[in-house]
């Protein structure tokens, strides 16, 4: 019987549900034809694995590959940077968006309205395949392919800024290490040069030397010779312990030296070094055809939003009245 009434309701008010339909669509189709129209540009990109560069110049072994394709955590970080504030202040700065979005920076509330307008247009996100997508939307096709190819211009320059300044800190770090350390070799250096002024040449080979000679000035029964050699040996023997000590500092130090000198060299590679931070797969086109507002879908979900919302109104409306004449 409730579905027989729903029918009977509905064939009875067909005409008013059509009026309002009616009405909707053409109310909908104003409001549709003085919508701003936006064009979408896209810029499709992978990001790189990022690796030392200097590593793969002076590491025997290279454990990474520089032409590969970045993983998860790199195409995450790259959109970090792509969605920082670093990159939206430069594109607004640059295209003057404030004046474009019509939004005045001097009023309470101008960033706000501008970080809303921004990310409403604007947007980076990874996609099932691995890649970024940069987005954006605009009422002139031309500004939106700019800036989706901007945005790929400055992520690499600033994923490589902060790159060198990383790899700047770690080359300052090991420059002054290597300082440090060729000041002592040079010191060491100086003590050694005393001990060579004072004979001290091979301790070990000197001493097999006169320890032969001392002996043998014994066997011929030439004590004065034999005496003579004692006191060199005894004065060599107490230079001993410094001379060794220097020997094996230096030997250790020449080594520490070699190497510090290989990581300056790798690191200044890295602290002067762009690569690029993405491959990029397409770039951004300037659009033919706009993206939004759908006009139809507008005119069609609002008249559908409208018929429904005055039948069930109606409908209710019905069913009061009989309630009430039904007491």
């Amino acid at each position: 019987m409730e579905s027989t009434h729903l029918l009977v309701f509905l064939w009875r008010n067909l005409k008013t549900l059509a009026a309002v339909g009616l009405l909707a669509a053409v109310a909908a189709s104003g409001v549709a034809m003085i919508l701003d129209e936006y064009y979408e540009s896209t810029v499709v990109m992978f990001a790189t694995s990022q690796h030392s560069i200097g590593e793969q110049f002076f590491e025997e072994n290279k454990k990474n590959d520089l032409l590969a394709y970045g993983e998860t955590e790199d195409a995450e970080r790259l959109l970090q940077i792509l969605n920082s504030h670093r990159i939206r202040n430069r594109i607004i700065e640059k295209y003057d968006l404030y004046t474009h979005y019509d939004i005045d920076p001097s009023e309470s509330g101008a960033k706000a309205a501008m970080g809303l307008t921004y990310n409403g247009n604007v947007s980076a996100n990874l996609t099932r395949f691995g890649s970024i997508q940069v987005r954006v939307l605009d009422t002139d096709p031309e500004l939106a392919r700019d800036m989706a190819n901007d945005m790929a211009f400055l992520v690499d320059s600033v994923a490589n800024k902060m790159r060198n300044d990383r790899a700047k800190d770690a080359f300052n770090l090991a420059l002054n290490t290597l300082s440090k350390t060729s000041s002592q070799i040079a010191e060491a250096e100086d003590s050694l040069a005393t001990l060579h002024a004072l004979g001290i040449y091979d301790f070990e080979a000197q001493v097999e030397g006169l320890t032969a000679q001392y002996g043998m000035a014994l066997a011929a029964g030439k004590p004065a010779a034999a005496s003579t050699i004692k006191r060199d040996l005894e004065r060599i023997g107490a230079l001993a312990n410094g001379f060794n000590n220097l020997s094996a500092y230096l030997e250790a130090a020449y080594e520490q030296q070699a190497l510090l000198k290989k990581r300056v060299e790798l690191m200044r590679v890295d602290a002067e070094t762009q690569l690029p931070s993405s491959f990029v797969v397409d770039y951004a086109s300037a659009a033919d055809k706009k993206t939004k507002p759908v006009r139809w879908l507008i005119v069609v979900m609002t008249s559908v939003v409208a018929v429904a919302a005055a039948f069930l109104a109606m409908l209710a409306w019905d069913t009061l009245q009989r309630a009430q004449n039904a007491a």
